[in-house]
């Protein structure tokens, strides 16, 4: 029987385990903190606590056959590959294994297209980690045939975490910054890219997952305010915007995404192409 192990159970992650539970996969991972364990077990999950200060028990990845790593990498590297590294290279049976990274990769681009062939440029502390984090799981690829697949992610939207949501919530804003342009994925969108990679594995291969359209992010605010019937917030020079560092940080970065891999080799065709399906769907 198909086994799932994902380290780190967020947004992305329990979507792709709500779809292998209704296939009947037996699946499972980490969390941080007992309470999210024990949430997450109420859904049928097998958990164990893992903070990336100590390695899980031997027994926690018997039987896995599939290994999905969604864990941040930290100041001191991915601690997903600095504990459990060599017991994955080890593991009898495992077929498949899936990282996800970030577009933020390719660091800042003044708009410009990149696919997965362009080299990387990371240009923030994050986006530097996540690629050394990538050197280090096809580097296991390249020596001891661990079948890693690498997703660069981009920007990540779904139910409750959407344009949608935040006018509703009355905390969206219309950003402007003249030339400015975000790639997106519809969460349910990674899910069809990860469930086919899984019937198509290719170790050490690379797919950006982003959709159809960039597109500057006050331009997302407006059609969701569309959908909704309501007035879309005024217009915010992104000097005058409040922004959390973190969220200043990703304005830093502007490129346009080619997903054309994951159509040829992977056979996905996106439910939501642009935010306008998306958004739609939320709505």
């Amino acid at each position: 029987m198909a086994r799932l192990f994902c380290f780190g159970i967020g947004f992305t992650a329990q979507a792709l385990l709500r779809t292998l539970l209704a296939e009947g996969w037996q699946v499972g991972g980490t969390a941080r903190t007992p309470d999210k364990c024990a949430a997450l077990e109420a859904k049928g999950l097998r958990m164990v606590q893992f903070d990336g200060s100590a390695p899980l028990p031997a027994s926690s990845l018997e039987g896995v056959t599939h290994v999905l790593v969604s864990v941040p990498p930290g100041e001191d590297g991915d601690p997903v590959l600095r504990l459990h590294g060599a017991d994955l290279s080890a593991l009898p049976g495992l077929a498949w294994v899936g990282y996800l990274s970030t577009t933020g990769v390719y660091g800042g681009r003044e708009g410009a297209w990149v696919d997965e062939d362009t080299p990387i440029a990371p240009d923030l502390p994050r986006s530097l980690r996540r690629a050394e984090a990538e050197r280090g799981w096809l580097t296991l690829h390249e020596r001891h045939g661990l079948p890693v697949h690498i997703f660069r992610l981009a920007g990540i939207y779904g139910p409750g975490r959407s344009a949608v949501d935040n006018l509703r919530a009355g905390t969206a804003q219309r950003i402007v910054k003249p030339g400015q342009v975000f790639c997106r994925i519809h969460v349910d969108d990674i899910v069809r890219v990860l469930r086919a990679s899984m019937e198509r594995p290719n170790p050490g291969r690379i797919y950006n997952v982003a959709d159809d359209e960039p597109a500057p992010p006050q331009d997302v605010i407006v059609h969701a305010a569309e959908l909704l019937g309501i007035a879309p917030p005024p217009e915010v020079p992104f000097e005058q915007a409040t922004l959390s560092p973190m969220a200043r940080s990703f304005y830093q970065d502007s490129k346009r995404v080619k997903n054309q891999r994951i159509r040829q080799e992977l056979g996905v065709t996106l439910l939501y192409p642009t935010y306008r399906e998306g958004l739609k769907a939320l709505v």
